[in-house]
């Protein structure tokens, strides 16, 4: 931005750009699909690992889905799974695919190329 005296500052087209996508990032829903097998001592690790990862970050911005290959192998076959735990991000583009560890809040973060929602500021004291 360039501000002249006594003019309010000037704001450029990347300004205005970077604005609006900001501003669209922020109303859209995150929507995860989550690839587990049967109700196994990983598999429910992977899915509160990821329930709590997507309470933290994005509140109530996004729709997880929990799918089982056991039970509904045409949808891993769909989406071509080839190894589980698989989490897809379908939305907000680009598709997103991480495999296997799910423990590791950063790496889920940057993997899925997931943008967190800003935590609120803490209170002044």
């Amino acid at each position: 931005m360039t501000a002249t005296k006594g003019r309010p500052p000037k704001i450029t087209g990347a300004e205005k750009f970077e604005k609006q996508i900001s501003e669209v990032e922020k109303k859209q829903k995150y929507v995860l699909k989550l690839y587990v097998t049967g109700m196994t001592r990983r598999s429910q690790q992977a899915i509160r690992n990821v329930q709590r990862i997507c309470r933290e970050h994005f509140g109530d911005d996004y729709h997880l889905e929990v799918i089982d290959i056991y039970q509904q192998p045409a949808l891993a076959k769909g989406d071509q799974i080839i190894a589980v735990p698989t989490l897809i991000k379908e939305l907000p583009s680009p598709l997103r695919r991480l495999i296997g560890d799910l423990s590791k809040e950063e790496r889920v973060l940057m993997g899925l190329d997931l943008r967190p929602r800003p935590k609120p500021a803490a209170p002044k004291k």
